[in-house]
């Protein structure tokens, strides 16, 4: 049990989903107590064993996912962690939270084939050798050290140079502050004016069906859900990591907002309101 910390964070990368990565876990602990003791008794490192079946039931997950993706109604995000709490067990306190698991860095994971993502997430973020990515994924060394590599060019060429954590909550304090005014002025000010704004609701709360470009239609957007939703709480809080927004309504978190910044302006919004992805924000 002790790998349990290891296979959540593994599987929350590959899957961009807490609550997938849960069931994932579980169903690698359910295959490791059904097999007999003797055979238990044969595995020499029970962590790589674990480590190899929890890799395949996501590699098995991210090449479903597309056809599930194919019936998501709007755009599809990761879900959303919160800040360490202090409930006990809470899986999202078992996921070490650095720059691998920022929504801008899960994003692009997303955009990836499915080997692709097991590669690079096995080899550069968790230092698996490619003899062993090889056997989890079932290629040879070569061409997973292709795959990983394939993977690499894709987050250099979406990735900027970082903004400092200090500079980055500034920027959203006073995005936030703008918001609550409701100063459009401000808020354009403060959007990079190529700009993407992108709202997950799953179909089962309103959002923009597709990405908002420009700084003048997403500060309209967010202009008219201040007016729409005047009880709007809007708080402070870290989104995987990195300083982000919430909004509550009657107490319960209704959306929480992630940001992408660059010279000091927001170059991506990425909104989750899927209630069933903001339940780690509700416990």
């Amino acid at each position: 049990m002790s790998e349990r910390r290891q296979l959540i964070n593994l599987s929350y990368r590959l899957l961009g989903s807490l609550t997938d990565a849960e069931d994932v876990v579980q169903e690698t602990y359910a295959r490791w107590y059904a097999m007999p003791p003797d055979e238990q008794r044969t595995i020499d490192t029970p962590g790589a064993w674990l480590t190899t079946v929890a890799s395949r039931i996501c590699l098995d997950q991210l090449r479903s996912a597309r056809a599930r993706r194919e019936r998501y109604v709007g755009e599809w995000l990761p879900e959303p962690l919160p800040e360490h709490t202090d409930t006990p067990d809470d899986p999202a306190d078992r996921v070490t939270l650095d720059e691998s698991i920022t929504m801008a860095f899960l994003v692009v994971l997303d955009s990836m084939t499915p080997a692709e993502r097991v590669a690079f997430v096995l080899h550069d973020v968790f230092r698996y050798p490619f003899a062993e990515v090889a056997e989890i994924v079932g290629r040879a060394p070569t061409a997973c050290r292709q795959l990983a590599s394939s993977a690499r060019r894709r987050v250099r060429a979406a990735q900027s140079a970082p903004t400092p954590s200090a500079e980055h909550a500034e920027v959203v304090r006073a995005f936030k502050l703008a918001w609550e005014a409701k100063d459009i002025e401000a808020l354009v000010g403060l959007l990079d004016p190529n700009a993407t704004a992108i709202g997950d609701g799953g179909g089962l709360v309103s959002a923009a069906p597709h990405p908002i470009e420009g700084s003048e239609r997403i500060a309209q957007g967010l202009i008219d859900i201040a007016n729409g939703v005047p009880d709007l709480k809007v708080l402070e809080r870290l989104v995987n990591g990195q300083p982000g927004l919430i909004g509550q309504w009657n107490g319960e978190t209704v959306l929480v907002a992630a940001f992408d910044i660059v010279d000091g302006r927001i170059r991506h919004i990425w909104g989750v309101r899927n209630p069933e992805k903001l339940r780690p924000w509700t416990r």
